[in-house]
């Protein structure tokens, strides 16, 4: 019977890539004699090679032996832990992680890159025993051979008695020997017991085998064995041929050609080949040549996939088991009800919802991973940067169990990222600057997530110098972006620099500088249904605070009714439901109402006016209405409503793809009662609210008799 390996490949991407997260974290905390995360990095790297073995991805097996061969060398205590190699093996993670990423995309690789690891890998381990090094196309083994070119190894095998037991088989070893070369294999039967004395499940039998090959090496004929190692004797010895010709091997070739005759130290290796070179090349895009990746065309993989604890599918079993009960007695009480039935059915339909609304909480439970999973690539971001900056930066990480949709996880570690080398790059002053303003002249950044109110909160914040409030406002106003003389305050002035194209750097970097990206990440955040907040003290730091939904499944919202219709404001976004009072409200350039809440003027939006629709509420007699503070942008309006119905979590329908796209709204949901009802995108409704009164101005001008409105 033969097994569809291909199935597997999920599960060998998911945990090849917690062995290159686990790698790359534990490389970055390397000390010399820390055994532990020695092996810790070893024992992830030998997984990664095993199970690329398994499913036939040789170029990641090849790549990684070498990794393995240096981690093995420091593991042993055969070479120091240097900052070089450490280095090195950094990128060489960048490149493992380069290669499973083709097999899951099934797409291409930098293979330039690729190559100049891996010579790198072969430089640093120059002067090691040859049978270290695998054999590749291009033989790296400095082997004897014979003048045909064949060599000739005697292999003993003699596997301990249980080696069946544990469900390997010789046969299956033997098999990928042949494809070495020619195999003669004799069997060894001196320690059969007597057929009474023999247990069936036992395996007393040893061989000899003898390969003739032109490429195999001792390393590649261990690999063979290496599932087994722990469970056999194994000797290899390699006969030699009276005329044998010794040839120089194609590393020494290698080596030669890619670094200065007389020398060993990696440090006068021409500049293509330099550590800094290679992981200069990781951090920017250049035109590459792309390779075909060698992964068999049956991996098509889904990536779509979620790691799920026990705990989680456990409870949800619990509560499928409840609700199963549940529906059976209220079928039993439906087949045969009677008014005398009222307060069992009563009972039961509360039990019903009981158990939907548990059942819903465990789902999205199985869908909430630790905010963890996007933490830990800041250690090595903060690391390169730091080595690319000169600054000495320390990062502090907290709150890495507090969880969040997967989904909103994915979607926001990009904008993470784009906030966290603004900090380093902008935020962060270099050493003598700080030493000069006397602070501490190692920077720290602080990364932390936290619930509050039904949301999450992440907030990235600096030490360094804080925004200049001034440099911003002046540049806004070079840039046309607000008027000269415009009073703003602080957050106000803060906001701008989330304006498309600005940007107050004096020099451009290829970390940060270019005026893009802050509002894409601003952008981002919204289209999760988040926001985010600055807060800036000159000489002190800054926090960026993003405000994010735990799911985009499901939202929290406060229901509003305005005429007949019913819609949905997200929680997130308000700020306070009040009462008005006339002696608040300013008619201020004849159309546009204010209502001033304690500090802040509010623009009001009548929303029967944006949409058109009928409405008890009259926006020229306000006093008394309801409104619904919201905030979006940096910027508060107050929306008339008619009244304040329930707060309750609605399930989000994309109108996108079930009607289409309309300004305002950003979904729909369907309430108890049947009834559809929208939910309002308060960052698109203040946006429609401008347009109309721009062209309600615009109109105005021709046609002064034109109707006015608020905002």
């Amino acid at each position: 019977m033969s097994v569809d390996l291909s199935q597997f490949i999920p599960n060998f991407l998911a945990e090849s890539f917690e062995g290159l997260e686990l790698m790359e974290s534990s490389l970055l905390n390397l000390e010399q004699g820390d055994d532990e995360t020695m092996n810790a990095i070893f024992r992830a790297a030998h997984s990664i090679k095993g199970g690329a073995g398994t499913f036939g991805f040789d170029h990641v097996t090849e790549f990684t032996h070498l990794v393995e061969t240096l981690l093995d060398e420091m593991r042993n205590g055969q070479r120091a832990i240097k900052q070089d190699d450490v280095e090195l093996l950094l990128v060489s993670v960048d490149c493992m992680r380069m290669l499973i990423e083709a097999i899951r995309d099934e797409g291409d690789y930098d293979k330039d890159k690729i190559d100049e690891t891996y010579q790198l890998l072969l430089v640093a381990l120059k002067g090691k025993e040859p049978d270290l090094l695998p054999t590749t196309n291009n033989s790296t083994d400095k082997s004897v051979t014979s003048t045909d070119g064949m060599t000739e190894w005697n292999i003993s095998f003699i596997p301990e008695h249980h080696l069946v037991q544990t469900g390997n088989d010789p046969l299956l070893l033997f098999n990928a020997l042949a494809e070495l070369g020619e195999l003669k294999v004799e069997a060894n039967c001196n320690n059969l017991p007597s057929i009474l004395d023999a247990d069936p499940q036992e395996l007393y039998l040893s061989w000899n085998l003898t390969l003739h090959s032109k490429n195999a090496s001792e390393a590649l004929i261990r690999e063979v064995f290496e599932w087994v190692e722990d469970e056999c004797e194994l000797t290899i010895t390699q006969n030699k041929p009276a005329e044998c010709d010794v040839e120089s091997a194609n590393l020494e070739e290698k080596l030669t050609a890619s670094q200065p005759a007389d020398s060993n130290d990696t440090a006068n290796l021409d500049e293509s080949l330099t550590v800094e070179k290679v992981a200069e090349n990781t951090q920017q895009e250049k035109q590459v040549i792309k390779a075909p990746t060698k992964s068999t065309s049956k991996t098509k993989v889904d990536a779509g996939s979620i790691r799920v604890g026990v705990d989680k599918v456990d409870s949800l079993i619990n509560l499928v088991g409840e609700l199963v009960i549940t529906q059976s007695m209220l079928s039993e009480l439906g087949s045969d009800f009677d008014l005398s039935k009222v307060e069992r059915l009563t009972s039961g339909l509360e039990q019903l919802l009981q158990n939907t609304k548990e059942l819903q909480e465990s789902v999205m439970r199985i869908r909430m991973l630790p905010i963890s999973f996007a933490f830990n690539r800041f250690p090595r971001l903060i690391h390169d940067l730091g080595k690319k900056t000169g600054k000495d930066i320390e990062l502090v990480l907290k709150g890495e169990q507090t969880e969040l949709d997967k989904t909103v996880m994915e979607q926001i570690s990009d904008p993470l990222v784009h906030l966290v080398r603004n900090a380093v790059d902008h935020g962060i002053e270099t050493a003598e600057v700080r030493a000069a303003n006397g602070k501490a002249t190692k920077g720290k950044i602080v990364l932390d997530a936290y619930h509050q109110g039904g949301n999450i909160v992440i907030e990235i914040k600096d030490d360094g110098g804080g925004i200049n409030r001034d440099a911003v406002y002046n540049k806004a106003v070079e840039k046309g972006i607000v008027d000269a003389g415009t009073s703003l305050t602080d957050n106000q002035v803060f906001e701008l620099i989330f304006e498309p194209g600005f940007s107050t750097a004096q020099e451009i970097s290829d970390i940060s500088g270019r005026g893009v990206g802050m509002d894409v990440v601003k952008k981002n955040i919204q289209a999760l249904g988040g926001r985010i907040q600055i807060d800036s003290t000159p000489g002190e730091g800054s926090t960026f605070k993003v405000n994010l939904p735990l799911t985009l499944a499901i939202l929290d919202g406060q229901l509003v009714k305005v005429g007949s219709e019913t819609y949905i404001v997200p929680l997130i976004t308000i700020v306070e439901s009040l009462q008005t009072k006339a002696e608040l409200i300013n008619r201020v350039s004849g159309d546009m109402v204010l209502y001033r809440l304690r500090e802040d003027n509010v623009p009001i939006i009548p929303i029967y006016k944006l949409f058109g629709i009928a409405s008890d509420a009259d926006a020229d007699s306000l006093e008394e209405a309801l409104l619904v503070v919201v905030e979006a942008d940096g910027q508060k309006v107050g929306l008339l409503v008619d009244d304040l119905l329930a707060q309750q979590q609605v399930v989000i329908k994309s109108l996108d793809e079930n009607y289409q796209q309309v300004e305002g709204i950003s979904g729909a949901t369907i309430l108890g009662d049947g009834s559809v009802a929208m939910i309002l995108d308060i960052p698109g409704l203040i946006e429609l609210a401008m347009q109309n009164a721009n062209h309600r101005l615009s109109s105005k001008t021709h046609s002064p008799s034109a109707e006015g409105a608020m905002i």
